[in-house]
């Protein structure tokens, strides 16, 4: 067998091209996405932070945010710290969700024998 080092190296080589492709160029994707979301905070805009704290972005000074979050409660983070913007979602709490009281328990079953007619 002949010692060819382009033979030797060549498993190597492609180890670390896969590894490239699968594994750093996504993260970096990722960091750059992160940045730029971070980068785009407006206040008024709610925010989940990386401990799970969802709040409100308040004020944007260099690299803080202020974050309201409850009315009159403000904290100081850093940009670092915000996980992702929330999008908004229909807010249902003024939508009145009360049934009747028809004068029984509902049994579950789905059989309501009193509205057939045989």
């Amino acid at each position: 067998m002949g010692n060819n080092p382009l033979g030797t190296f060549l498993p190597l080589i492609l180890l670390v091209v896969v590894f490239y492709f699968l594994m750093i160029r996504p993260q970096r994707r990722r960091q750059q996405e992160q940045i730029q979301m971070q980068n785009s905070l407006t206040p008024g805009v709610r925010v989940m932070t990386t401990t799970g704290l969802f709040a409100t972005v308040v004020a944007l000074e260099d690299d803080d945010v202020v974050l309201e979050l409850a009315p009159g409660v403000e904290t100081r983070w850093t940009k670092g710290a915000i996980s992702r913007v929330l999008t908004p979602v229909d807010d249902l709490t003024g939508v009145e969700t009360e049934e009747p009281v028809t004068g029984g328990p509902d049994t579950g079953n789905g059989d309501d024998t009193s509205t057939k007619q045989s």
